[in-house]
C-alpha cells in the first residue's frame, strides 16, 4: 500500500476565501511539507447554484500570495486530475450505482412538498430534529417502499429522484480523530443523506469520499464544521470497501471576545479584514478589503494564522514558513476554538516589517508616490521610520514632513518648549550648520552636542523645539536622522520659518 502523505485543501468557489480557509490550507501544507508529502488543491464546485464567478481564481491568487502553493491542482496539474469536481461528474455515478446494487443506497422520489410534510408531521409529534432516517424512510416515496416494477417505471418516465445512503438503524460509528481523539456517534442520530442529486451531480459527501480515495489522500485535515459529517464519511468508506484516511478536525476561529464563530459581519463591525486579498462581490459590487491591501506582509500573516489554533511549545513566536514546517505537528493543534486577535496580527506585522532590509522597504516605499524619490533618500527614510509604523503605507503619512515643511506646530510643545532660550540656541545652531552642504546623522549629532556643550545647555531645553521647528510634531523618529535626510539648507530654512511663525 502507498504510505506517502497526501493531503488536500478542497474549497468551494462560492465567494472569497475566508482566512479560516487559508488556515486550513496552511495546516495541510505544513503537514505535507513536514512529511515530504504532497499538497493538493481541489475545487469542489458540485453545487452549481452557489457558484460565484471569479471565486476560483481568487482562491488560487490568495494561496499564491500566502506562499502556500499546491503541488497538484487545477493549474499545477498532476496525475490524479481533473482537480475540478464539475469535470469529474461521470466518475461519481458508478459508485452511487455500486451502493444501490449492494443495497447500501436507494432511490428516493419524494417531492419538496412531501419532504416538508414529513418534517411538519414530525415537529407536531414533538420530534426535535426531523430527519429522513431508518424510521421515516418507510413512510416516504422511495425504492424501499415502492415495488421494483414501479421504481423502474418512474425512472424510465423521467421522474426526478435522488440517491440516498441507507444507514443502519442503531449502530455506533467510531473513529479516532487526530485532534479530538475518539469520536463515537450512533446512526439513530443521523439521517440518510443524499449522495446523488436530481441533476446528476454528487453531493459533497459522495464526491469528496470518492475523490479522496482516487487521489490517494492519506489525511483529511479540515474545519470543525465538518465533524458532524465525519461519521457518514467513515460509513461510506466502509460501504465502498475502502480504507479510510486519518481525520483531523481543526478548531474554529472565534470572534475576538470568544463568543461565537468569526464572521464577515463581526470583522466588518470591528473594522478588520477577514479575507486575504481584496474581494469585490460580483453581484452587489461591495468591496471587502484584504490583509494584503491593508498592508500586511504575507509572511507575517502566515505566522499569525499558524498560531491561531496551534503552537510549537516554548516562548518563540516568530517563525518563517520553513521553521513552521519543521515545528508543525498535528498533536499540538488545540481542540478549543481560537480567538481572533487583530492586535496580535499587527504585532506580527511590525516584527516582520522591522526585519525587512532597507533595500526591500525602499522599493515598496517609493512605489507609494507618483513621483520617483532619490534612492539614497528613500533608504534613509525607511531606516528612520520602520520602527515606528505597523504597515509600510503608514510611512507616507508618518514621514510627510520629509517632503514638506510644517504649516502647523504642536500646540502643547509650543507652549511648554518654545521660548527665548530655545530660539537663541536654534539661531546659533543654524549658523554652525550653514558651513555644511551635507551631514551624516553621526556628524550632525556631534555638531549639535558640541554646540550645546559650549555653555552646558541641557539637551531637553533645545531638542523639543528643534523637532517642533523641523516636523511640527512633539515626537517622531531620530532627530539626527531627520536632519541628515533634510540636509543643512532645509534645516536652516525650517528653523527660520518656525521662528518667524511662532514669534
Amino acid at each position: 500500500m502507498d504510505m506517502s502523505v497526501r493531503v488536500r485543501f478542497a474549497p468551494s468557489p462560492t465567494g472569497a476565501l475566508h482566512i479560516g480557509g487559508v488556515r486550513t490550507a496552511l495546516y495541510n501544507y505544513l503537514f505535507a511539507k513536514k512529511n515530504n508529502g504532497t499538497f493538493i488543491l481541489r475545487i469542489e464546485d458540485t453545487d452549481q447554484n452557489r457558484f460565484v464567478k471569479g471565486a476560483e481564481e481568487y482562491i488560487e491568487k490568495a494561496l499564491e500570495w500566502a506562499g502556500v502553493s499546491p503541488d497538484e491542482g487545477v493549474n499545477a496539474g498532476g496525475e490524479f486530475g481533473p482537480y475540478r469536481q464539475s469535470e469529474r461528474k461521470d466518475i461519481y455515478k458508478q459508485y452511487a450505482d455500486q451502493l444501490l446494487a449492494e443495497g447500501k443506497a436507494y432511490y428516493a422520489f419524494d417531492t419538496a412538498e412531501e419532504l416538508e410534510e414529513m418534517r411538519e408531521r414530525l415537529k407536531e409529534a414533538r420530534v426535535a430534529n426531523p430527519q429522513y432516517n431508518a424510521i421515516t424512510r418507510m413512510q416516504m416515496v422511495n425504492s424501499l417502499t415502492l415495488s421494483e416494477e414501479e421504481v423502474k417505471q418512474r425512472i424510465e418516465r423521467g421522474d426526478a429522484y435522488v440517491i440516498r445512503i441507507k444507514l443502519p438503524r442503531n449502530e455506533d460509528v467510531r473513529f479516532k480523530d487526530l485532534v479530538r481523539d475518539w469520536v463515537v456517534v450512533n446512526t439513530a442520530t443521523m439521517d440518510d443523506k443524499v449522495l446523488l442529486k436530481s441533476d446528476g451531480m454528487p453531493t459533497y459527501h459522495l464526491a469528496n469520499i470518492v475523490d479522496d480515495h482516487l487521489m490517494h489522500i492519506s489525511h483529511v485535515i479540515r474545519g470543525e464544521e465538518w465533524l458532524p459529517s465525519a461519521p457518514l464519511h467513515v460509513l461510506l468508506y466502509e460501504y465502498l470497501g475502502w480504507e479510510k484516511p486519518e481525520f483531523a478536525h481543526l478548531p474554529l476561529l472565534l470572534k475576538p471576545d470568544g463568543n461565537g464563530k468569526l464572521s464577515k459581519r463581526a470583522a466588518d463591525k470591528l473594522g478588520f479584514p477577514i479575507f486575504p486579498l481584496n474581494w469585490t462581490d460580483p453581484e452587489s459590487g461591495e468591496l471587502s478589503k484584504g490583509f494584503k491591501e491593508q498592508g500586511y506582509l504575507s509572511d507575517a500573516f502566515i505566522n499569525f494564522l499558524a498560531f491561531l489554533g496551534w503552537n510549537p511549545g516554548g516562548e518563540d513566536e516568530i517563525f518563517s514558513l520553513t521553521e513552521l514546517i519543521d515545528a508543525f505537528t498535528i498533536e499540538r493543534i488545540n481542540k478549543a476554538g481560537a480567538r481572533f486577535d487583530i492586535d496580535k496580527a499587527k504585532w506580527f506585522n511590525e516584527q516582520y516589517l522591522r526585519a525587512r532590509s532597507d533595500d526591500e522597504l525602499a522599493d515598496v516605499y517609493s512605489n507609494l508616490f507618483d513621483e520617483p524619490i532619490e534612492r539614497s533618500k528613500s533608504l534613509a527614510i525607511v531606516a528612520a521610520l520602520k520602527e515606528r509604523v505597523t504597515f509600510i503605507q503608514e510611512m507616507k503619512v508618518a514621514g510627510s514632513f520629509f517632503f514638506e515643511s510644517p504649516s502647523v506646530y504642536d500646540e502643547k510643545t509650543t507652549r511648554k518648549k518654545w521660548n527665548d532660550l530655545a530660539v537663541k540656541k536654534l539661531q546659533g545652531f543654524s549658523a554652525e550648520l550653514s558651513n555644511f552642504d551635507h551631514v551624516s546623522k553621526e556628524d550632525v549629532r556631534e555638531l549639535f552636542m558640541s554646540f550645546l556643550a559650549k555653555d552646558d545647555t541641557p539637551l531637553g531645553r533645545v531638542m523639543p523645539a528643534l523637532r517642533l521647528a523641523l516636523t511640527g510634531q512633539a515626537g517622531g523618529p531620530d532627530l539626527m536622522a531627520i536632519m541628515s535626510i533634510l540636509g543643512p539648507k532645509e534645516v536652516i530654512s525650517r528653523i527660520d520659518k518656525a521662528i518667524e511663525t511662532l514669534a
